[in-house]
């Protein structure tokens, strides 16, 4: 694999070819920041942990560069950070028996431009190396502008590709806003109740955002907690954690829908979904 920047930085766990191990990859996950990743798809992790039929992969899109940072993070310069965030997405690689993890190191700037060619050829170019029974990406309403842009990059890179080398399956996972107030019909509850103790632990890798100043083990944790016993307001608990996704592969299969349209028929139906009840009650 040839990416467009030489700071692209490929790691495989085991050692194997690094295109043996995109080529086994079952389940994908392209993000934006470090950490990304450990938030969004614990459940393609846990799905494939410690098995030699499923495995997992993880996409870093962008370099790391511009995160809070406080405490004895405060004074690191943005290129000691962006090295500290690598090295710890390699450890997460590491810990969660991952095929393969590529960090791309593009600038925000650069993913959030349409006419930065060079995003959406690394992308197809690792997409068109695998066809993942599952791809997670960030969902279009997200409120973090790099992780719709990462979305939209991740779409057109999709789109390039010939239809039979398409993920079967995408998901857009919550990260910077939670999929809980989807109508339930619309949203997938992914039961991430397995090895809690490896949850834990690849939240707890990222010390320079933990121990920075956001505490995004605890957050994700809790969110996760808090999906599983708000699900079904009529029925008991049959998951610990639960995160939430929404499924998006009719957007790779019609390429002529556009994301605008979907996203406000997806906004529009929760709204008829609220108003009908408070119209039903009153």
């Amino acid at each position: 694999m040839k990416f467009s920047l030489p700071q692209a930085d490929i790691y495989v766990p085991s050692g194997i070819d690094p295109d043996a191990a995109l080529a086994r990859t079952t389940h994908l996950c392209i993000g934006a920041h470090q950490d990304d990743l450990e938030i969004m798809a614990y459940h393609g992790i846990a799905a494939c942990f410690d098995r030699d039929d499923r495995w997992f992969s993880g996409v870093v899109v962008t370099n790391g560069a511009g995160s809070p940072r406080a405490g004895r993070y405060a004074r690191i310069s943005d290129g000691e950070m962006q090295d500290i965030r690598r090295r710890e997405q390699r450890r997460a690689a590491r810990l969660g028996g991952y095929s393969i993890q590529v960090q791309l190191a593009h600038p925000s700037a650069a993913v959030k431009s349409p006419d930065h060619a060079e995003v959406r050829a690394d992308l197809a170019q690792i997409l068109a190396a695998c066809r993942p029974e599952v791809l997670y990406v960030h969902n279009p309403l997200d409120k973090h502008d790099t992780h719709v842009a990462v979305f939209l990059r991740c779409l057109e890179a999709i789109r390039s590709l010939p239809r039979d080398r398409r993920p079967q399956q995408v998901l857009g996972c919550e990260v910077w806003r939670d999929l809980d107030w989807l109508p339930d019909g619309e949203k997938v509850a992914l039961d991430v109740s397995d090895r809690p103790r490896l949850a834990q632990g690849l939240l707890g890798v990222f010390k320079s955002q933990v121990a920075g100043g956001k505490r995004y083990d605890l957050a994700t944790l809790g969110r996760r907690a808090a999906n599983a016993s708000f699900h079904a307001s009529h029925a008991t608990d049959t998951a610990r954690a639960v995160t939430f996704a929404m499924d998006l592969t009719v957007l790779t299969r019609v390429d002529s829908l556009d994301v605008k349209t979907h996203v406000r028929e997806i906004v529009r139906r929760f709204r008829d979904e609220a108003t009908a009840r408070l119209e039903s009650l009153a």
